[in-house]
């Protein structure tokens, strides 16, 4: 039946385009369409601006001495990694260290490295792939059921007869694979709990990313914004400072061990910094929407109540008692298929296909009914 119904499409343009783009059928809730649309659009686009800054300008810059060349400098620290001292981020700035975190190390355990600045634009296109991931999942198992039912019925411009065929084929649908779209639909809620997965999971994954730093990072820019100015540090420079050291050794003239300690800026990191304030903020935002998104799928599951509520507030064109027969006498699958029909199709005519239906549900109980009520008054 859904090879019949399947309409021919034009060819979309391939690339990112083709990837993040929102098709026109609805096969999917807002809170869903978030990972998959928006963060993955934000995600793309933050990583192309810090590959242009660090691939095409200059990402970091040391003061170097004359005998060691400024490339040679800026190449061995930006591919060794560069440290800050934790204590110096608490010590007074012009009297005690020169720029916060910017001291002398007397113990190597005194250091932070940071190594990570390299990869944040690949890490970046990484969490955008895994937040595709989940609607890819779902993309391929629903199979353009929707859009094969919908018929280009989303616009009720069309003839009678043309209009009358094509409801005639989406009821007979409806009606011959009633109770058993369970399967297909709890492959969706899988997907859903899927992109919870990966929301909480990535923000568990940069925390990894920078030493542990990430899971309070938003809280403690609030905390350090709402504190006194003598007493705060600036959480976004002890994760992505602006000035940090970096050691380089050589040989020197009578062939022993020289050391260089140069101090470097890194201006990649005033992008930086902004960029994952606003990525803990939309993730904490995400996570939360997702997982009321997840709480709500399972009342549905287990409400048959609750899904003659939700096509009663939605579709208020249908009447009452065609909603209570059709969900009385359907399974959840069948609900979240009429649910995402409803949202594609042209409201007229959905009302027309489900009231259709569920004559067709009462004719098929009062048959049954009476055929029973027959066979006793025989026996």
């Amino acid at each position: 039946m859904l090879v019949l119904l399947q309409c021919k499409s034009g060819k979309g343009s391939k690339g990112l385009k083709n990837l993040i783009r929102v098709s026109h059928v609805h096969i999917d809730s807002v809170v869903f369409r978030l990972h998959y649309s928006i963060t993955v659009i934000i995600l793309i686009a933050f990583s192309l601006i810090l590959t242009t800054r660090q691939y095409v300008g200059n990402p970091i810059d040391c003061v170097h001495t004359k005998d060691i060349p400024e490339d040679v400098l800026n190449t061995f620290c930006w591919i060794h990694s560069t440290y800050t001292v934790r204590a110096a981020f608490y010590k007074k700035i012009g009297l005690e260290v020169p720029y916060p975190g910017v001291e002398t190390a007397k113990d190597e355990k005194d250091k932070k490295l940071y190594k990570y600045y390299q990869w944040v634009c690949f890490c970046l296109f990484f969490q955008a792939l895994l937040f595709y991931t989940p609607r890819w999942l779902w993309k391929n198992w629903e199979g353009g059921k929707i859009h094969a039912l919908m018929m280009d019925l989303d616009v009720g411009i069309c003839t009678d007869l043309e209009k009358k065929q094509k409801k005639k084929l989406m009821l007979d649908y409806l009606w011959e694979n009633l109770r058993y779209h369970n399967w297909w639909a709890y492959k969706y809620y899988l997907c859903e709990v899927l992109a919870l997965v990966n929301v909480v999971g990535q923000m568990f994954l940069m925390n990894r990313f920078f030493d542990g730093a990430f899971l309070t990072f938003g809280i403690d820019v609030i905390a350090f914004l709402d504190s006194d100015q003598e007493d705060r540090v600036d959480p976004m420079i002890q994760i992505f400072p602006r000035m940090t050291k970096c050691t380089f050794h050589k040989y020197g003239v009578s062939g022993e061990i020289e050391r260089h300690d140069a101090i470097c800026i890194l201006p990649l990191n005033v992008v930086n910094e902004k960029i994952y304030v606003f990525l803990w903020f939309w993730f904490i935002i995400l996570a939360v929407l997702t997982f009321v998104t997840v709480i709500y799928r399972i009342i549905i599951i287990f409400s048959p109540r609750m899904r003659v509520y939700l096509l009663r507030m939605r579709y208020r064109l249908i009447r009452k008692d065609a909603i209570d027969l059709i969900v009385r006498k359907s399974k959840m699958g069948d609900w979240f298929l009429f649910y995402m029909l409803g949202e594609n199709v042209d409201t007229v005519i959905f009302r027309d296909v489900m009231q259709e239906l569920a004559n067709k549900i009462g004719r098929h109980n009062f048959h049954h009914i009476g055929g029973f009520k027959g066979d006793i008054q025989e026996a």
